[in-house]
């Protein structure tokens, strides 16, 4: 008995030994099942060192194809396998990193290949399997970083509610669909976000991965930090200038030439530091600032960083954000945009929340607007700023048109507390502001509710729009045009004239107008961006995001799970 079962194992031994060398393609398949084949439920499939990102999508793949092959033809990589590793390695021009999809290791098959190949020999099943297994896997967590973002923002510090809606991506039907005719890069672009700016962005990020090379090429690689003790202006003399020209040629916002004396500001060098200052959303009046200097210090490296961040932020964002009719305001620009049938008919300087009193990125629906608003101060700012200053100046609250409310809504005099023993803290009374030209929403405010209690206001502090930075806010945001920005919302009915809108804007009542349809709104933050030209533009990271996302986005194997 015991040599019946010793010759029937070493029966099914030998066919095995003899199913692992076998050369033929035939062989493969069985290898890819075998690859596919994890050892238990908690471990995850491997090939050599490599983890496979996907599990369900990938065996779902080569099950239906009863695990052909997909890259592999007659025992030889066709020209669409090296199509793929292609696509992998422009992935960096996404901000991703070429080997979170097997880069290194497909590489390395590919030279044993071209290596075989020039010898007159033929790599082994078992590594044709491999790499083939390992192009799929490629493809599948790819499209998935491209169409949902390598990190989930849920994840993350900072507050993300744009909510989206994810269908069904059957990456692997679009992978057989993309390998069957041939058509590769339409398939993989399919992936990107739906906003034409991405491939402007991505084609951004591909010019300072260049401008990276020449900068390790030259001498002014060795740049130091910048610094100034006061503004420099047309005419004056510094040490600097030789090197802040020398950083506008290398960005080519000025061409060489031979200035009459290299420590002197002169008008052709104005015209670049104006150029550099409009790419970073500065004021561009040539004068040589903090801010101009801080932008002069940035090196290719702080750009990429910055970019990568931002194209990984729009994967984020849902399709919704396309409507035919949109309010979008950007945070880090400091700037809303009303965005009808992609015309953008309204653009508006904004004020924002402050570091600490940050605006979240979230999206609503406007529905409605309120003109001659009053504001019912919220209760950290009667504690911590109106309280104390009503004791300092007890017609604190009569020269900003303050009442003081009890629980049950009544009017409570305020020459009747005797502020000396008031707590902040424990302060039982509401603050309301009246409507007026001082109220602190100014005359006009619209509402889109949320449960950041976040909304668009007028504010009666209009020299405010004139700072570049502007996070000056609790966290609501303050627009600059209100008027007009109300007559657009209107415009659907004749009979908002714009003395109707001024009227109700001037009034000593608040009046709520309910809007014919509800309006999305997308509160977002981008420090980095690109119009329809192709020229690409960076914001001050004011609320210090940037730094996790891209940490995370250099972390490996992110969103894999259940894939």
């Amino acid at each position: 008995m015991k040599r019946v079962l010793l010759g029937f194992f070493t029966c099914i031994l030998h066919v095995s030994l003899f199913a692992q060398q076998a050369p033929d393609e035939n062989g493969i398949d069985s290898f890819i099942r075998q690859y596919l084949e994890s050892n238990s439920p908690e471990e995850r499939p491997r090939i050599g060192e490599n983890e496979l990102f996907s599990s369900v999508v990938i065996h779902r793949f080569y099950g239906e194809r009863n695990f052909e092959p997909a890259w592999v033809k007659n025992q030889i990589l066709p020209e669409i396998a090296y199509e793929m590793r292609y696509e992998i390695a422009q992935s960096k021009f996404d901000g991703l990193n070429p080997d979170d999809y097997h880069f290194q290791a497909i590489n390395g098959y590919f030279d044993r290949f071209e290596a075989a190949k020039k010898s007159g020999e033929q790599l082994k099943s078992m590594e044709l399997a491999a790499v083939d297994v390992l192009l799929t896997d490629a493809y599948i967590m790819l499209s998935s970083h491209l169409f949902l973002g390598k990190v989930d923002p849920e994840s993350l510090k900072t507050t993300w509610s744009i909510q989206r809606n994810v269908p069904e991506l059957m990456i692997d039907r679009q992978l057989g669909a993309a390998i069957q005719s041939g058509s590769l890069r339409s398939s993989i672009e399919g992936f990107y976000p739906a906003f034409s700016i991405y491939k402007k962005m991505r084609d951004g990020l591909r010019e300072l991965f260049e401008e990276q090379k020449r900068f390790e090429k030259e001498p002014i690689a060795t740049w130091k930090n910048l610094k100034i003790d006061k503004s420099i202006k047309l005419g004056d003399d510094h040490n600097q200038l030789p090197e802040i020209r020398e950083r506008l040629y290398f960005w080519g916002f000025l061409k060489p030439y031979q200035p009459l004396d290299e420590k002197v500001y002169d008008s052709l060098m104005m015209d670049g530091i104006k150029m550099i200052q409009k790419r970073f959303g500065m004021e561009t009046d040539g004068v040589i600032g903090k801010g101009t200097i801080q932008a002069l210090n940035q090196k290719p490296l702080d750009l990429i960083a910055t970019a990568t961040v931002n194209l990984e932020r729009l994967r984020w964002l849902p399709d919704t954000i396309k409507e035919m009719e949109l309010i979008l305001v950007n945070t880090a620009n400091f700037q809303l945009d009303f965005i009808q049938k992609l015309d953008t008919v309204l653009t508006s300087k904004v004020i924002v929340g402050k570091s600490y009193h940050s605006t979240p990125q979230f999206s609503a629906l406007m529905s409605y607007i309120v003109f001659s608003p009053t504001w019912t101060v919220p209760t950290s700012i009667t504690r911590n700023e109106i309280v104390p200053k009503v004791k300092k100046d007890p017609r604190y609250l009569s020269r900003n048109n303050m009442k003081l409310l009890n629980s049950s809504g009544g009017t409570i005099d305020p020459s009747s507390i005797d502020w000396s023993k008031v707590s902040a803290r424990s302060f039982p009374y509401t603050v309301r502001q009246e409507p007026g030209e001082n109220n602190s929403l100014g005359l006009v405010k619209f509402m889109f509710p949320n449960k950041n209690s976040v909304y668009i206001h007028d504010t009666p502090s209009r020299s405010l729009f004139e700072r570049e930075d502007r996070a000056l806010s609790h966290g609501c945001i303050r627009i600059q045009r209100p008027f007009d920005f109300a007559k657009i919302l209107l415009s659907h009915d004749p009979a908002w004239t714009d003395e109707k809108i001024n009227s109700a804007m001037h009034q000593t009542k608040e009046q709520t107008v309910n809007l014919n349809r509800k309006i999305p709104v997308a509160i977002i933050y981008l420090t980095y961006w690109s119009d329809s030209r192709g020229n690409i533009y960076f914001r001050d990271d004011i609320y210090n995001r940037d730094g996790e996302i891209y940490t995370a986005l250099k972390e490996n194997r992110i969103k894999k799970s259940g894939i």
